[in-house]
């Protein structure tokens, strides 16, 4: 299964490690820091022009990239979860 995470971007269901909400990332200064870390890295891609209300982290093939998400990040988890409650 794949999961639309904004402008043209999807990724695999499969793929995704964590959903982080923005709101979340800015009250946490260790996100703050794992996100400064990972721009440094080159591991984060913006998926749109529009806000970004979400971190998704994925990993795929042994590469490591962090998506910055206008979607919500519980718009995001209900979209990832609809397969996994069929194989539960």
């Amino acid at each position: 299964m794949i999961v639309h995470i904004g402008g043209n971007k999807v990724v695999p269901a499969k793929s995704i490690i964590a959903i982080i909400g923005l709101d979340v990332k800015e009250e946490s200064n260790i996100n703050r820091e794992f996100l400064q870390i990972a721009k440094d890295e080159d591991f984060v891609e913006k998926v749109s022009n529009e806000k970004t209300k979400s971190l998704v982290i994925t990993e795929y093939r042994q590469e490591t990239v962090i998506y910055m998400s206008p979607i919500s990040s519980s718009t995001l988890l209900k979209r990832s979860s609809v397969g996994l409650i069929g194989s539960i």
